[in-house]
């Protein structure tokens, strides 16, 4: 299915300056959240208990939070609505280890003047737990950029990683400040989201690559904008139509699949806009930045063919038996 004219061909190299500013103005604003107001780390990554109730009726957050700090364990706890007016998350910074019963029933015991309600959830992680949590969590982050750099590398050439790698990091920043702005709980389920938008991006990026690869070879032309413009333009459809799609099925999770996953399907939402146009109108003009030369290329690309060949000629060689 073709949405753009397939004989028309988009200056998008001609707006190149105009779209990293845009990015850069975006790091930027990212950056700076995330350095002033800081991510709101959940209990997976800090440690605490979290404890999940739904009332017959609609709830008192004033009345809940005065029974609560009657108990010095919910001292500091912080109580919010969660999804309906009838159900409240307690979150406590300390875990339950100093508790001399289940922290169940010591919500049950504070609450039990407020109305009729049910625990539906109690989560509770240590401090240490949380920290390595953490630690792990940006060491998979970490590891899963230098397997894309190592895989770029080997399938198209140094320059094409360096550009994806930076442009991954463009996605990942702009979905952090969005996460932070928003005041998102990071939790794992977030991380999972970073992680998947690592994936979702490369992949537009590597098919975005790939059709210059092989313009490259396919075209006489040595302007790597006329290239890279003809590349993007065939490719315009095909990332319209994915991404359309992914951002609907993530937007149908944002506002029908619940309060449980609606972090995750918010940084998947900033992640599959960001990432559309990162590939199109960041990670190609990288190229360009990087110094990629289109006759090196060619030339690099007419070597490996020729071992190729000769490999193969020694090949047959040994087969029939001459040395």
């Amino acid at each position: 299915m073709e949405i753009f004219k397939s004989n028309k061909i988009y200056d998008f190299m001609g707006k190149s300056k105009l779209f990293i500013s845009i990015s850069l103005i975006l790091i930027l604003a990212s950056y700076t959240l995330l350095f002033t107001k800081g991510l709101n780390f959940g209990i997976d990554f800090t440690g605490g208990t979290i404890v999940q109730v739904r009332y017959e009726r609609n709830v008192d957050l004033k009345k809940i939070r005065e029974a609560l700090r009657k108990n010095p364990i919910f001292k500091d706890a912080s109580v919010t609505k969660f999804g309906s007016d009838k159900e409240i998350i307690i979150r406590v910074n300390s875990s339950s280890k100093s508790v001399k019963k289940d922290i169940g029933d010591e919500v049950k015991e504070a609450l039990k003047t407020t109305g009729s309600f049910e625990i539906r959830r109690v989560d509770i992680i240590g401090p240490k737990v949380g920290s390595e949590l953490r630690e792990k969590g940006m060491m998979a982050a970490i590891i899963a950029i230098i397997g894309i750099l190592i895989y770029v590398s080997i399938r198209f050439e140094f320059r094409f990683a360096i550009a994806s790698v930076l442009a991954l990091v463009h996605d990942v920043s702009i979905a952090m400040g969005a996460i932070s702005l928003f005041n998102v709980s990071f939790n794992l389920d977030i991380l999972a989201a970073i992680l998947t938008i690592l994936g979702y991006s490369l992949n537009d990026t590597i098919i975005v690559f790939d059709r210059i690869r092989e313009e490259v070879i396919a075209s006489k032309s040595n302007n790597l904008f006329e290239v890279i413009n003809s590349s993007v333009t065939k490719t315009l459809s095909r990332t319209t139509l994915t991404s359309l799609t992914t951002f609907f099925v993530v937007l149908t999770l944002f506002l029908f699949g619940g309060e449980i996953i609606k972090g995750f399907s918010f940084t998947m939402l900033v992640g599959v806009v960001v990432g559309t146009y990162s590939s199109i109108f960041v990670a190609s003009p990288l190229l360009k930045w990087l110094g990629f030369d289109i006759e090196k290329y060619r030339a690099k690309l007419a070597q490996k063919r020729k071992r190729e060949q000769e490999k193969q000629r020694l090949r047959s060689m040994y087969e029939q038996g001459v040395v």
